[in-house]
């Protein structure tokens, strides 16, 4: 498609993705100069549409950029009254006492939120100060300068066939220049990997590690409901399949609470099913008994990057740079990374300014990189690096313990006995063969608390015109079969949270088939397919999730 003719608008910053990293970048890049020309591309079809997070958030990221975020009635409104952690069982608990946490894990002035809400408010306070955001308007490719500098984006391409080529209403779309672009995509953008592998960003770095996150809202019994608690658990139902990851339940107001489940992605066992692990993770008695008599109104799921300090790639590239979990800003043991990705955002802009300032454009933004290595972002990351790679090699035992003690000595010397541990392989090379595993039997939902994929893909309100292109690209059609089945079991009818891969047929009549448009825009395909042969494309503007509240 390069061939195409396309207009092309020029700003002095290009922001791609509504999310806290790039709206935080607006707003600070407008409160710096208010001259300055600033758009921001959101591929979902409202701003918060593709917003998917826990979310506790603690606002240390808007205090600094909207320090009168409260008066300006930001939908921030339930804080953190009590916070409780356990170890769970198969039919019990233990609670681990508060004392015994590290103190980075209080949520104290912490709030419960919905992070989409947040984004949507963040928006209007964009716009009242100039900013231009664009919904509907999926980045599709990167523009490259004459020095082979990012110069810009192509955004807003309608109407390609199935087979790519042109259809009868095709509207090519527009090139979107800027002095610099930011890429702030969120979890294992499209353009950003892109730009990642062009530039060789992570040549310093371990490899990224990733968690799948899915979430339900659930609408409960009032006398149940405790507005303002926050719990977190760990142990079973991930105990029994020797996978990583944890639970999270957060009360927020109108009697709804968020009820969430991660699974890490380095799982060894192909035959491990994250989305029935969450399934089988409200049945616990705990669980069972909070939501019985409520009803599920949403549901979603969405990538968490978990490689934390060392994984970060080189921020700054030519014309450029990467914002929030595009880099991979996330706290593991807290669960949080909207705070950095909204400091990120900020530290972006403050650089951008000041080259702007100084004549520049389309080089290397000086200054960005070091600020978040040496300021908050680095102070909140760097102490529990060792964590992720501690739970990934020696257990959940270890990385509690060991991960506790390294923690507390960071936080109060500054200093890790440990050093700064490596996380080993990727996510899809962890994979092992199937032959080395035994099949895991899930219990069948019962349509109460537990609900099949295709049920609750419905609950994420995702849509995508089928005419299109899928945007799900094989780079070897026949891996599937002849590989990813033959030796790991077809780990892709698992993985994925919204039920779009299928082996149909036997024997050599299998085929793989990709059903794109139950897509809700996980990432987990790209990064956990054990050949790696999966690579995620944005699909046309407006299509996806529609998320509400999430």
């Amino acid at each position: 498609m390069a061939d195409i003719e396309r207009e092309a608008m020029e700003y002095d910053v290009v922001i791609v993705g509504a999310g806290p990293a790039g709206l935080s970048a607006a707003i600070r890049l407008k409160q710096l100069d208010a001259d300055c020309n600033v758009v921001v591309l959101e591929k979902g079809s409202e701003v918060g549409a593709h917003i998917l997070s826990g979310a506790v958030l603690d606002p240390a990221g808007l205090d600094q950029l909207i320090p009168d975020w409260k008066a300006k009635g930001a939908p921030i409104t339930v804080p953190v009254k009590e916070d409780n952690f356990y170890m769970l069982g198969e039919a019990g608990k233990i609670r681990v006492p508060n004392f015994a946490m590290p103190p980075l894990m209080n949520n104290h002035g912490n709030y419960i939120v919905s992070m989409g809400n947040v984004c949507r408010w963040m928006a209007e306070q964009a716009e009242e100060i100039g900013v231009e955001i664009f919904p509907g308007m999926a980045c599709s490719e990167l523009v490259y300068g004459d020095n082979g500098e990012v110069k810009g984006v192509v955004a807003g391409e309608f109407g390609l066939n199935e087979d790519g080529t042109q259809g009868p209403g095709y509207e090519p779309g527009m090139e979107l220049h800027g002095k610099y672009v930011f890429l702030s995509e969120g979890v294992r953008g499209s353009l950003s990997k892109q730009v990642i592998a062009k530039y060789d960003l992570a040549k310093e770095a371990d490899v990224q590690k990733y968690g799948l996150g899915m979430k339900e809202i659930w609408e409960i019994d009032p006398e149940k409901h405790k507005e303002g608690t926050v719990t977190h658990t760990m142990g079973w139902p991930l105990s029994e399949s020797k996978s990583g990851g944890g639970s999270f339940i957060y009360h927020l107001n109108n009697n709804q609470v968020y009820v969430g489940f991660v699974v890490h992605l380095g799982y060894k066992n192909p035959h491990v099913f994250p989305y029935m692990e969450f399934q089988r993770f409200k049945h616990h008695p705990m669980v069972a008994e909070l939501l019985k008599g409520g009803k599920r109104v949403a549901y979603g799921a969405r990538a968490i990057t978990e490689g934390g300090w060392q994984s970060m790639p080189q921020l700054e590239f030519p014309g450029g740079a990467l914002l929030g979990c595009s880099a991979g800003m996330v706290n593991v043991p807290r669960i949080k990374g909207n705070h950095n990705a909204m400091l990120s955002g900020i530290a972006a802009a403050e650089a951008a300014i000041k080259a702007i300032a100084a004549g520049r454009g389309g080089d290397m933004l000086e200054g960005y990189d070091a600020d978040v290595r040496s300021g908050p972002i680095a102070k909140d990351l760097k102490p529990v690096r060792n964590v992720k790679p501690l739970w990934s090699k020696y257990g959940l035992m270890a990385s509690l313990g060991l991960g506790g003690i390294d923690m507390y000595t960071n936080s109060l010397f500054n200093f890790s006995i440990l050093g700064t541990l490596k996380h080993g392989k990727n996510d899809a090379d962890a994979t092992e063969p199937a032959s080395k595993h035994t099949e895991i039997t899930y219990p069948k939902p019962d349509g109460t608390l537990s609900f099949d994929r295709l049920t609750n893909v419905a609950f994420s309100f995702t849509n995508h015109e089928e005419s299109q292109p899928a945007h799900l690209k094989l780079t070897d059609p026949d891996v599937p079969v002849n590989v990813n089945y033959t030796t790991y079991a077809g780990p892709s009818a698992r993985y994925c949270p919204a039920g779009v891969y299928e082996f149909v047929g036997e024997g050599a009549d299998r085929k793989f088939q990709i059903n794109f448009q139950n897509c809700v825009h996980c990432k987990t395909c790209d990064i956990k397919d054990p050949s790696q042969n999966i690579t995620w494309t944005t699909p046309q503007g407006g299509d996806g999730p529609n998320y509400p509240n999430m």
